[in-house]
């Protein structure tokens, strides 16, 4: 019972960081796309690239976090099984950005580290999930 609690707690605590994360770059993104964009030392110099950091990482971002919002309170193990998959795709880019066009920067290198991590606890909580019997509201 304790085990149970525990892996419960986690998944909790995985989806919840997720969506703080993910929705303070969103709303960022929304108010000031050149503040998200300044992380990375990218001008955005016309309306267009603006709208588009806007939608990505703010439209998109917040979609993302209003379903997993909507998922941790309703079918928590499809929040953990897409944020696995989520921060593997993110790792796995700047994987794919190594080996295409060189070393990362410091941010690109601590964000590969975060991502994998996260990733590497997905895959955890999804294989001690597998026994787990989740109720259906």
């Amino acid at each position: 019972m304790k085990k149970q609690k525990a892996i419960k707690v986690g998944n909790t605590l995985f989806v919840g960081i997720s969506i703080l994360g993910l929705g303070s770059v969103s709303l960022l993104s929304l108010y000031n796309p050149q503040a998200t964009m300044d992380l990375v030392r990218v001008n955005l110099t016309n309306t267009d690239a603006i709208s588009s950091i806007r939608g990505i990482y703010g439209g998109v971002g917040l979609t993302i976090v209003i379903s997993l919002c909507y998922l941790l309170f309703q079918r928590v193990i499809v929040a953990v099984q897409f944020l696995t998959l989520f921060w593997c795709s993110y790792a796995l880019s700047r994987l794919i950005t190594i080996f295409i066009d060189g070393p990362l920067g410091g941010f690109g290198n601590q964000w590969i580290v975060i991502e994998s991590i996260f990733f590497l606890f997905g895959i955890i909580l999804l294989f001690l999930n597998r026994n787990l019997k989740y109720e259906q509201h």
